[in-house]
């Protein structure tokens, strides 16, 4: 891959240091802690964040600066490269639509692909394209397969509260209360685009069921040729919340023994801060062979 560079941003879960080791570029995503600018993986751990979280902070999610990406780009291109750049879904952020009208600036020599995608299935992405440019694909021809695919994954996550929905403003105090008393544990998707309600349930382990239930519709239906084909893998993640995401695993390899599971990692810090901690999350995306 001498001629390709791949820029990601920390939301796809890969760490600086892990970057260094891939040979790949990851932009960190910034964050406002009571008014105090952060950077995910910079200045702000996992364990920070959610200590900041647990207190009640004021935590909110920002796009990375305008200077920070194109600086970034301007260095990479000082060798004889193309970028493919491999943001958050657009459905989630501006970050992507932003990077997209930067790079109409650099002549075609850099490539904003709008995967759709974020955390576990956003890696996977990058990984593909990775195994792209080493194959000997063009940046064009990789962010042509990348947004080919980029509906060919699907993310459940069940949450443990409904506090951090209410304060996000994506549910309502009446709303909230009543899920409160009932003990509702929601189970929300994102199906490329968008965060949204999929189930309701009463307890973690129902959820659980859901969310294998919900794996094996989208294994048997839409993703049956290329379960197959072996194009499929199984991920998991979770918001601060380990111990029980590597119990699930266990699950998920158990309920489909012929697909492979993949990653155990924390969810991405930006879905976090709007469903806080505790939450469990499951994948289906397919990948590259």
């Amino acid at each position: 891959m001498a001629n390709i560079r791949i820029v990601t941003d920390s939301n796809s879960g890969i760490t600086q240091a892990e970057a260094e080791k891939l040979g790949i570029s990851v932009i960190p995503m910034p964050f406002l802690i009571d008014g105090e600018e952060y950077f995910e993986d910079i200045n702000l751990t996992q364990e920070q964040f959610y200590e900041h979280l647990r207190g009640d902070a004021a935590v909110s999610t920002s796009q990375p600066s305008v200077a920070s990406v194109t600086e970034l780009w301007d260095e990479l291109l000082k060798e004889d490269c193309e970028i493919v750049h491999i943001p958050m879904s657009s459905g989630l952020s501006e970050t992507c639509h932003t990077a997209q009208n930067l790079a109409r600036e650099y002549g075609g020599r850099v490539h904003v692909v709008d995967n759709q995608r974020i955390s576990v299935t956003q890696k996977q992405s990058v990984y593909d394209a990775m195994k792209l440019a080493e194959m000997g694909k063009s940046a064009a021809e990789i962010a042509e397969y990348l947004t080919a695919t980029k509906f060919d994954s699907s993310i459940y996550i069940a949450l443990d509260t409904l506090k951090y929905l209410k304060k996000g403003g994506r549910l309502t105090p009446a709303a909230a209360l009543v899920g409160s008393i009932l003990r509702i544990k929601p189970v929300l998707q994102i199906q490329g685009e968008k965060l949204d309600a999929f189930k309701k349930v009463l307890s973690a382990k129902q959820a659980k069921q859901e969310m294998i239930g919900a794996l094996r519709n989208d294994l048997t239906t839409r993703f049956a040729q290329f379960r197959k084909d072996g194009e499929m893998t199984i991920s998991v993640a979770h918001t601060d919340n380990y111990a029980e995401a590597d119990a699930f695993r266990r699950e998920l390899e158990a309920a489909f023994p012929d697909v492979t599971v993949t990653y155990v990692d924390p969810l991405s810090l930006s879905v976090s801060c709007h469903i806080g901690p505790g939450a469990l999350a499951c994948t289906a995306t397919r990948t590259l062979k």
